[in-house]
């Protein structure tokens, strides 16, 4: 049954490209018959001055497109006839009272097809260095546009001026109802910089469901939000949205005032309420809606619920009376978050919301998203929060969309089975398919009774392939990271020696830190924003010097530390084999791009300029720039912000393989989980251990929320 609708829909797409071709197949004589019967006419009028007396007479039909087709005929005087013109079959023509007047647009026209023609002389002639020649059309054809009106070609060229250049292309099909609070988008094809991310794929976001975006690095989940956030979709215009795509302004704002700072979005609001309660009908239900957001956004109770998401995001009420300016761009970036979360929009797209939070902060952002009852789409690589957040999936793969129904626990099992079962039905078919060709081969020629078997297989497998044959099951590409094994180093290694520390000696961070990190080491920091994870990874590194006590290194230790800002120091227009070359001169390019290879990036990704690379492709080519240093201790400051789920796990296979040390910064749950075998928190000025996993002190950080808030 799904086959012959399939076959159904691609017979109807067939006839409506074929009319559609034949269609612009008429409008192109149309408009070439036009254009030459002006030129004719325009000489016949020349000549006789616009009387009747001219060679051409004409009437007007209307076109097979609907425009107005003038059609010119020879004419000659009949002695005998009433008419003072007629055709040579004796039928009156109707002439215009005013040819002239009639055919001033047929002569538009005429010399715009004259001035594209010497516009396309004037290239031509500077190609071929004819530089005064060129000018001399140039001059030409501009004069053909002033006489013609040249006011409309300035507002033309004014207008261009003013468009913006997308590197995006984003066709689709609005097919839901314009008033429905669903939305269904067909035939959605997104290109970026000409490459096909998604072709003649379906988009559906359902009211009070909660998507998470899946696939790959590069795949296009980012420019699928953004083109979703402009509106380069056709998402119905009472339909509000928020992508959140930067920090918040740098401002004299307090951090509580650019939260509740709505007022643009109020006035908004207010003008579409007039508008609907204008209307005959009274505005119906989105008049509601409006009502609805414009209480959300009530003076009386803003204060509180935007002091309650702060909190929730780690401002305490110092920081909520701080000026937006004296914050770092992590802490802007959540106060952008917090704003999201107030304006409550229909649509709210994140775009890895948990990059700069804790995993305080990730808790509680979790706890808050699951309570969202409008559509939510979030890209997030932290399989933890998918599960806890999301009640739909979408997986982006081979330029398809895919819906799951559940979250990524579910959606990986939904998916596994419809993927062996899609498996099992295609070695059926390709077994089937195999058989009848091979009896096909054999008795084809054979006796009348085989033959007629084997013209009947023949058929049978022709049907076949009409209706349309299961495709293998596309696996996602398995990525394998690498590090180097460096041997052994004797302990200790590195140590901490009654270690004092702080940016200021009256605000110590630190206080009298005593413990070491061996090559066998697998540690995690966890604590709130500011308790000082970063800073112990600096102190690790030497980047920092302790006020007091000592940071003791073995002399033969290689440290290699990743941080988010990294990726701020690449050369963007640069390929990432270049900038590898670069860093490390004197090695044969097949030796970078093996080196390159190892953490997944391959082929044009290699030699193209890094500003086209994703942010988790930038990402990798840092860690092939720290790998290459054959480092024997890894200390790792978020390194999972922009990467894929797969490319996750890659890194955490890679970093239990390696037989260095490693201590980890990081947000990410299930990460920890997989690599980390002690848990350090950092709080209160010291460092102690936890006793426990981290999924324990997962629990003890929902059960701390609920008891503050």
């Amino acid at each position: 049954m799904q086959s012959e609708l399939q076959a159904q829909k691609s017979t109807k797409e067939d006839m409506d490209r074929r009319i559609e071709e034949e269609r612009t197949t008429r409008e192109d004589m149309e408009q070439r018959m036009r254009e030459e019967m002006a030129s004719m006419f325009n000489k016949s009028v020349g000549k006789s001055g616009g009387k009747s007396g001219g060679k051409f007479g004409g009437f007007i039909s209307e076109g097979l497109t609907g425009a107005p087709l003038v059609i010119l005929c020879p004419l000659f005087r009949h002695p005998s006839s009433s008419h003072r013109l007629t055709q040579s079959t004796n039928r009156p023509l109707i002439l215009p009272p005013n040819p002239s007047q009639f055919f001033s647009d047929l002569k538009m026209v005429s010399d715009a097809s004259k001035k594209k023609a010497l516009q396309k002389k004037a290239a031509a002639a500077a190609k071929r260095g004819g530089k005064a020649a060129a000018a001399a059309t140039s001059a030409k054809a501009a004069a053909i546009g002033t006489i013609n009106g040249g006011s409309g070609s300035d507002k033309l060229a004014n207008g261009m001026g003013n468009l913006t250049i997308s590197d995006r292309t984003c066709t689709g099909v609005l097919c839901s109802h314009p008033l429905s609070r669903d939305i269904l988008i067909e035939s959605l094809s997104l290109t970026f910089h000409g490459h096909d991310l998604l072709v003649d794929t379906e988009l559906e976001l359902n009211y009070g469901r909660r998507y998470g975006l899946l696939g790959l690095n590069g795949c296009g989940k980012s420019t699928l939000l953004t083109s979703i956030g402009l509106r380069e979709l056709p998402i119905p215009e009472h339909m509000d949205i928020f992508h959140l795509t930067r920090e918040i302004d740098a401002s004299d704002m307090s951090s509580l005032e650019a939260v509740m700072n709505c007022d643009e979005e109020r006035l908004k609001l207010e003008a579409e309420a007039e508008r609907l309660a204008a209307q005959d009908a009274g505005g119906g239900e989105a008049l509601d809606r409006v009502y609805e957001r414009l209480d959300a956004m009530d003076a009386s109770t803003a204060e509180k619920r935007a002091a309650e998401i702060l909190n929730g995001l780690g401002f305490n009420k110092k920081m909520q009376e701080k000026k937006t300016r004296d914050f770092s761009g992590g802490w802007r970036m959540r106060i952008a978050l917090a704003r999201a979360l107030f304006m409550n929009p229909t649509i709210l797209l994140l775009d890895e919301p948990t990059n700069h939070l804790d995993l305080e902060a990730c808790v509680w952002l979790e706890e808050t998203l699951m309570k969202f009852e409008r559509i939510l789409v979030v890209v997030s690589h932290s399989q933890d929060f998918l599960n806890g957040v999301c009640t739909n999936i979408i997986h982006m793969q081979s330029k398809k969309l895919k819906m799951y129904t559940g979250n990524f626990d579910q959606y990986v099992q939904t998916r596994s089975e419809l993927e062996e079962n899609q498996m099992k039905q295609y070695k059926w078919e390709q077994d089937q398919i195999a058989n009848m060709k091979e009896y096909i081969a054999r008795f084809g020629h054979g006796s009348a009774k085989l033959a007629r078997q084997a013209q009947s297989k023949e058929k049978t497998l022709a049907k076949m392939e009409r209706g349309g044959l299961t495709e293998k099951v596309a696996r996602d590409k398995v990525l394998v990271f690498r590090f180097a094994d460096v041997g052994k180093l004797p302990p200790p290694v590195l140590q901490f020696v009654e270690v004092t520390f702080g940016y200021t000696p009256d605000t110590l961070i630190y206080k009298s830190l005593d413990f070491g990190v061996d090559l066998d080491s697998r540690v995690a920091l966890v604590g709130p924003n500011g308790a000082g994870k970063s800073t112990l990874l600096k102190l690790m590194t030497g980047e920092l010097v302790p006020l007091d006590g000592m940071v003791r290194r073995h002399n033969h230790l290689r440290i290699a530390q990743y941080h988010q800002h990294l990726a701020e120091k690449l050369d963007l227009e640069m390929s990432a084999l270049l900038y590898m070359m670069r860093e490390y001169p004197g090695n044969e390019e097949e030796k970078m791009r093996s080196a390159i290879g190892r953490f997944g990036l391959t082929g044009k990704a290699q030699v193209m300029p890094m500003k086209n690379l994703s942010d988790g492709q930038k990402s990798r080519v840092i860690f092939a720039w720290l790998a290459f240093r054959q480092p024997q201790m890894l200390l790792l400051d978020e390194p999972t912000n922009h990467l894929d789920i797969e490319t996750i796990d890659s890194l955490a296979e890679a970093l239990n393989e390696w037989d260095g040390g490693m201590v980890l910064v990081s947000h990410d749950f299930r990460l920890i989980n997989q690599v980390a075998r002690e848990i350090w928190v950092c709080e209160n000025q010291t460092v102690t251990r936890w006793e426990g996993d981290i999924m324990g002190f997962k629990e003890h950080l929902r059960s701390k929320s609920g008891q503050s808030g």
